[in-house]
């Protein structure tokens, strides 16, 4: 795949929410669990346009915390999913360089799904390209709710000293080896976050594609990624810039 050029500074880290699925399949006459199916080529596609782009860090909602609501259907095609695809892509990353992350809980995770996501992790581990993290079983709230009740112990046991900062959330969060999100991207025409990476994306550009997610491509990936490159972050800072009127002298 070629290297794309872009107009400005390349994201960091992008997340994705991949959304689109279901209504992809069933504008097809197909069942939502084909909906699925069919986004897997769409992620290794948008994985590969991220290596090219240059991009560090590719963070993707894969289930989250909410999503054990659906049809138990559902839940069993979408953990067998999970499991099968890390089983059948894992090397393929690792030949790319890849090093898979794994962010989420374990309650209610099935153990097999553990096992292939730690399996990934180790096999690349040592890979020095594109760290790519899948959040199984993630949801924001809870993340923040889980860090904050561990700080608490640890406050209360003596292993934290003073008072607490965002460094110190930031240890305990489950992305805590990762840099803020720069790029915040999500599939379908849907303009919500869905409760992820809410810390996270305190500073992230948005970009809602109206492209559902087993359609999306390298191209679309590069096509943010250019409308970042253009944009103009402050991180709050403001830029005092009054335009002259036409009758103002030079």
């Amino acid at each position: 795949m070629r290297k794309p050029k872009f107009t400005g500074t390349v994201p960091q880290h992008i997340a994705i929410v991949m959304d689109g699925n279901g209504r992809w399949a069933n504008a097809r006459g197909l069942t939502r669990v084909e909906g699925h199916r069919a986004g897997e080529a769409a992620l290794m596609d948008v994985i590969e346009g991220a290596i090219a782009a240059g991009v560090k860090y590719l963070t993707v909602f894969a289930f989250s915390t909410e999503n054990w609501k659906r049809s138990p259907d559902e839940v069993k095609f979408l953990m067998n999913y999970n499991r099968e695809v890390l089983r059948r892509r894992r090397d393929q990353l690792n030949e790319w360089g890849v090093r898979v992350r794994w962010a989420g809980r374990r309650p209610k995770l099935w153990p097999s799904v553990i096992d292939e996501l730690l399996t990934a992790e180790k096999l690349t581990k040592k890979n020095k390209g594109l760290v790519f993290t899948m959040c199984v079983n993630y949801g924001a709230r809870t993340e923040l709710v889980d860090a904050i009740n561990q700080m608490i112990e640890d406050k209360d046991s003596g292993k934290i000293k003073g008072s607490i900062t965002d460094k110190t959330v930031q240890k305990y969060l489950l992305t805590r080896d990762l840099p803020d999100v720069d790029l915040f991207i999500r599939t379908s025409g849907e303009q919500r976050i869905s409760n992820f990476l809410l810390w996270q994306s305190a500073y992230s550009e948005f970009v809602f594609s109206e492209v559902l997610w087993p359609d999306f491509g390298h191209k679309d990936l590069w096509q943010a990624i250019e409308a970042f490159s253009k944009r103009n972050r402050r991180f709050g800072k403001a830029e005092d810039k009054p335009k002259k009127s036409k009758g103002s002298a030079k």
